[in-house]
């Protein structure tokens, strides 16, 4: 790839003109279509804290640096405040595996809301929820939170309250939420010096497992039983074989949305012997995967039983909700285990704290059970589908991307799909830049679309749809090369 350096002065500032031009229109168009977006964004800023806005922060783009403000839903499609209409794939990150609003999920829970919903009184439908949690995901036992960082956070408790042993285990690249002990990343290779000074038993391994916070206002002392290895590599399972008798739980995100391309059954059965040999717990952290790759999720795809999996989004169906599943080894934990009335039988298993105000809130149970009810009378076809024509969508891409010596390409895991550079990708900074305006070029043509680009299909996604999104993706990108971005 040629880079601005080896380009000739003139002849790189006619692309910098070029460019300059593209930026402007662009600015110019986006924020005349969406700006009562801008205005709402800059209205509220001085109250409203939103790490989602300043995510994508960039001095050059700063002028279109907000989010687009959604008013309404329906199957595929997202309307904002300007009255926008967009073809969403961002799909409530994965929650609206059956689109936005279906009838099923709307019925219940209006059907609910007149009802009210009480809390404090055990949830009406909540050990029907469980029951089909249990049915379709082979799991003993269920319990109920608020979020996917809730029941991560959870299920490692109940972990070391079984095992009695306190370090964890979890894998770059992967996200569990934002609670202090997994919200961690690895500076093992770009800082042996801090290591050293740090001191302590480091593991003498090309892989360093010492996890340090990922993000300011994490003490260090709430990730030092945290262990950070590479996923998919062989060396991985030496290090946690090492600390057999010191790990209470290996949390996986069995595929991860930032790495979609790997998905490494061989080293899942062999981390699966692993920690049942050692008596650690395998943890699946199944947010995404959960009940849209198959109706058992990545247990069922990879053919591994774990011993606890965090479930939530597509079982919610839009509503906030957090879903502990497990053995029962694990999960009597939460409330002392199996009694009956009318005998001598009382709880016999010491109990560790799980509590939340809102947990089992009869909405979000509305609509889980109407989830639920539905993958069940639908059946694997369901899942089997949306994942083939996602899958069709993503080689469509690729053949695009190919052919015109794009260095990305699309990868996919059943409906969602997200991009990755080639092994021999070599980026300048126009291409970087590129890459940083597809979004808002994608946006621009009406496609809601993750900030890291691609996103979920949902059941409500017509074939005129995924046709409209390969064109508005085809025809960026061919917009950013006629401005000199690649």
């Amino acid at each position: 790839m040629i880079t601005n350096e080896q380009i000739s002065p003139p002849l790189r500032e006619t692309i910098a003109d070029l460019q300059q031009k593209h930026l402007q229109d662009l600015i110019e168009r986006y924020t005349e279509r969406t700006k009562t977006s801008k205005q709402m964004t800059q209205a509220h800023r001085p109250v409203l804290a939103d790490p989602r806005v300043s995510q994508w922060f960039n001095c050059s783009l700063k002028e279109i640096c907000y989010l687009i403000v959604g008013q309404k839903a329906q199957g595929s499609k997202v309307w904002d405040v300007d009255g926008n209409e967009y073809i969403d794939i961002i799909m409530g990150f994965g929650s609206n595996l059956l689109g936005h609003n279906p009838p099923c999920i709307k019925e219940a829970i209006v059907e609910q809301f007149e009802k009210g919903f009480p809390l404090g009184p055990q949830s009406e439908y909540a050990g029907e929820v469980a029951e089909l949690i249990s049915e379709l995901t082979g799991m003993e036992r269920v319990a109920f939170s608020n979020t996917g960082t809730e029941a991560v956070m959870t299920a490692i408790r109940l972990a070391r309250s079984q095992t009695k042993r306190s370090k964890i285990a979890v894998f770059t690249n992967s996200y569990h939420g934002h609670s202090d002990g997994v919200l961690v990343e690895s500076l093992g290779l770009k800082l042996p010096g801090i290591l050293e000074k740090l001191g302590g038993n480091i593991l003498t391994s090309r892989i360093n497992s010492r996890a340090f916070p990922a993000s300011r206002g994490i003490p260090y002392s709430a990730t030092k039983n945290t262990l950070m290895l590479e996923y998919g590599n062989p060396e991985s399972l030496n290090i946690i074989k090492a600390n057999k008798g010191k790990l209470a739980a290996v949390v996986v995100e069995p595929i991860q949305t930032s790495k979609p391309n790997l998905q490494p059954k061989e080293f899942l059965h062999q981390l699966r012997q692993l920690t049942q040999k050692s008596g650690t717990a395998l943890i699946f952290d199944e947010m995404v995967t959960g009940f849209r790759l198959h109706q058992g999720g990545a247990q069922a795809w990879f053919d591994v039983e774990a011993d606890i999996a965090a479930y939530g989004k597509v079982v919610g169906g839009g509503m906030p909700i957090g879903i502990i599943a497990g053995k029962k080894a694990y999960l009597d934990s939460i409330d002392g285990g199996m009694w009956n009335y009318g005998d001598a039988s009382s709880p016999n298993v010491e109990k560790t704290f799980f509590a939340g105000t809102h947990c089992k809130h009869p909405l979000a149970i509305a609509a889980s059970r109407a989830v639920l009810k539905y993958l069940k009378s639908q059946g694997p076809s369901l899942q089997e589908q949306l994942n083939y024509r996602t899958s069709k969508f993503v080689e469509t891409l690729n053949s695009f991307f190919e052919a015109n010596k794009l260095p990305i390409r699309m990868a996919n895991f059943g409906s969602f799909f997200g991009p990755i550079f080639t092994e021999d990708a070599v980026l300048s900074k126009n291409s970087l830049m590129g890459f940083e305006l597809l979004r808002y070029h994608v946006f621009d043509k009406g496609i809601l679309l993750r900030g890291e680009g691609g996103g979920f299909l949902s059941t409500a996604h017509t074939d005129e749809d995924i046709n409209l999104i390969i064109k508005a993706i085809k025809d960026s990108f061919s917009e950013l090369k006629e401005g000199g971005f690649f």
